[in-house]
């Protein structure tokens, strides 16, 4: 600060008939010499006229709210202050007519502004619009859209079960998807080092979703080994899930094609492609269940290492390279879907399934289930609280219109869930007119097992049978690497922000060292009863800590931080107020839609199966720990920060509570009068 006004001085007695050059020059031989060069890059100065009234101020809003975050900005986005009392010209407050060329008005006042920002490095930022958008989109459009959504939607009265789905949607999901955007544009930060500027006793909040995000990475990349293994099995003129004279196949192993007619389905038949995928992928007739899992299979090892060094590679060197990877990995699937789509369309029974999908129940609108599914699906199928949301954004330009991002992107992942749906259901409603069933009895399977059974089995009864199940299987692994790039940026971008002098020179040593504790955990998911692992995982230790979390989240910035600074922030951003819809969902709805599916989850806690596997009580009991030691994280950093913060209690409480201004970075005077 005793720099700063130094330098204030300095400025002020310069000879204003200097020319820019002398100017810039006498700015860098200020104090603090030593640091001329960084001062030069980072400072700026703007010299501008104004006939304003007389007096010395200082640019600032009402409620604190400040550019800064280490961004410069230069382009107002509006003059007006608004309620909040915002300033809202989003950088140097520089008046009409000022700059080096400028020409003051005889006897006109003359307004300084000195412009001091961070000296830290600038951040990094996406090299297109297009790469954070393709990012994002990646990121929401997963695996859970292709095999989740369709089933659950027609289980729930099909066409009717639309209904709860966009209204949870509009009232909870895209309000929630659009606070992590600004958020994370504003403050620039990650999911850790980002509460300091809202709620510092929050904090915990950030630790906990990089637990919970690497729980994710130890599943969730299984699967997609489990569909590199597919994949490489294509690679064949026969597919091997169309026989049953392998090694793995049983007695009641039923070869059930197109042309045999003669053959008969019945309920103890198994399929091909189901004794494949349990038999021979998994493997899981060698473990007795999560007391036993047996060994590791060194195939799907092999695939995981594949998997994680595609991940390793993509994401090393940040959003510079993930944002080019996903050019590929995120446009992909949707070619993928439409000539999936257009196939299943001209396959008989087709029909049938899509009656299916859509037809809809207007009695089950009064189940509380359906509104429970809805709701849980629009929350895990747009990902906020991962701090995904918040790391990309991060690396925006400061004033990049995040509100448009969030409709864009959320829409965009709401069409292709319903757009997987067909996807789907035309393909189960040909496998339903091959066994000559009902379309309810083929799509029994939810899940994985709905991909890699019915799915596989009907594109192996397809013409072009391998071509077909190669794109669809790199289409299920481009999916799940969009999400990992997401995942573990969102672990990243915290460490390093919170860390920035340990890891931001070491950022390529961090992600591997974390690609391989991801590997490492994920070792027990490898095993023969691996499946079993990977079904506990997904319903225990993400599901009900990350909505809890994102609870607390949206308690901290609504009530804590505060609705109407939030709102000045985003005017500072994008130049407008959010509307009454969004302040009212922010504040009231979203924290309802999330403790709604909280107690639906404690109420009706699900049944856990697998197969022929019924998980033990025991098994509820490790769940439940699993998904504890991550929330852990928010009271045991309460209790730390409130001890070892000095002052009386109320002072360590008030303190707890209160927001560090992020304009500490960034400071700006104005002065009037100057000669």
């Amino acid at each position: 600060m005793e720099k700063q006004d130094m330098m204030l001085t300095n400025m002020l007695n310069m000879d204003k008939g200097e020319k820019e050059g002398e100017r810039e020059k006498g700015r860098a031989e200020g104090p603090g010499d030593e640091e001329e060069g960084t001062q030069q890059e980072n400072g700026r100065l703007t010299l501008a006229d104004s006939l304003s009234e007389k007096g010395t101020k200082r640019l600032s809003s009402g409620s604190g709210q400040q550019v800064s975050n280490g961004f410069n900005t230069s382009t107002p986005q509006s003059p007006k202050e608004g309620p909040g009392g915002a300033a809202c010209s989003g950088g140097a407050a520089s008046a009409p007519g000022s700059g080096p060329g400028a020409t003051v008005p005889p006897g006109g006042l003359r307004t300084l502004v000195v412009q001091q920002t961070s000296l830290d490095r600038p951040r990094e930022t996406w090299s297109k619009k297009m790469d954070f958008l393709l990012s994002v989109i990646g990121y929401a459009v997963d695996l859970g859209n292709v095999w989740r959504f369709p089933y659950i939607c027609y289980q729930n009265g099909g066409g009717a079960f639309l209904l709860p789905y966009l209204l949870m949607a509009i009232f909870g999901g895209v309000p929630l998807f659009y606070m992590e955007l600004a958020l994370g544009q504003f403050h620039r930060s990650g999911c850790i080092s980002i509460w300091k500027h809202i709620c510092p006793i929050f904090k915990g909040i950030g630790f906990a979703i990089c637990i919970i995000a690497l729980y994710v990475a130890f599943y969730y990349n299984t699967i997609m080994a489990w569909a590199l293994y597919y994949l490489l099995s294509s690679f064949r003129p026969t597919l091997p899930w169309t026989t049953c004279s392998n090694s793995w196949n049983t007695a009641n192993c039923n070869l059930y094609m197109s042309t045999d007619h003669n053959v008969s389905w019945s309920n103890s038949s198994t399929s091909p492609a189901e004794e494949f995928y349990t038999r021979q992928v998994l493997q899981v007739h060698r473990s007795e269940g999560l007391h036993q899992l047996g060994s590791v299979s060194w195939q799907l090892a092999l695939c995981l290492l594949f998997i994680f060094t595609i991940v390793y590679f993509s994401i090393w060197k940040g959003v510079k390279t993930s944002g080019k990877v996903v050019w590929v990995t995120a446009t992909f699937p949707y070619l993928v879907l439409l000539v999936l789509l257009v196939r299943g369309a001209t396959l008989p029974g087709a029909w049938r399934g899509v009656v299916f999908y859509l037809k809809p129940d207007w009695q089950k609108l009064l189940s509380t289930t359906v509104w429970i599914d809805a709701a849980a699906q629009i929350f895990f199928s747009l990902g906020p609280g991962f701090g995904v949301l918040l790391a990309f954004a991060s690396y925006n330009p400061f004033h990049n219109n995040c509100y448009k991002d969030a409709l864009i992107t959320s829409s965009v992942n709401c069409l292709t869930s319903f757009l997987s749906g067909f996807v789907i259901f035309t393909m189960l409603g040909y496998m339903a007119e091959m066994r000559q069933q009902d379309v309810g009895s083929v799509a029994k399977d939810a899940g994985p097992s709905l991909l890699f059974i019915i799915y596989a089995e009907a594109l192996a009864n397809m013409p072009a049978a391998t071509f077909f199940s190669i794109i669809f299987f790199l289409m299920i692994i481009m999916l799940g690497l969009d999400s990992t790039f997401a995942g573990l940026e969102g672990v990243i971008t915290a460490m390093i922000d919170e860390f920035p002098q340990l890891l931001s020179k070491r950022r390529e040593w961090f992600v591997l060292g974390l690609v391989c504790v991801c590997f490492l955990g994920a070792l027990s998911t490898l095993t023969y009863g691996g499946a079993f692992v990977v079904k506990l995982f997904e319903e225990y230790a993400t599901g009900p800590a990350i909505i809890t979390v994102v609870l607390l989240e949206v308690i901290a910035v609504s009530w804590f931080y505060g609705t109407n600074r939030f709102c000045n922030d985003i005017h500072l951003m994008l130049g407008f107020y959010p509307g009454c819809f969004w302040r009212i969902c922010w504040v009231a709805i979203c924290p309802c839609f999330l403790l709604f599916i909280i107690i639906s989850f404690l109420a009706f806690p699900p049944e856990v199966r697998l197969f022929d596997y019924h998980f033990p009580p025991w098994t509820t009991a490790l769940g439940y720990c699993i998904g504890i030691s991550s929330f852990i994280c928010v009271p045991a950093y309460m209790v730390f920060y409130l001890l070892t913060a000095k002052g009386t209690f109320k002072e360590r409480l008030l303190k707890s509570i209160t927001p560090v201004p992020s304009g500490d970075q960034y400071r700006e005077y104005i002065v009037t009068n100057a000669v």
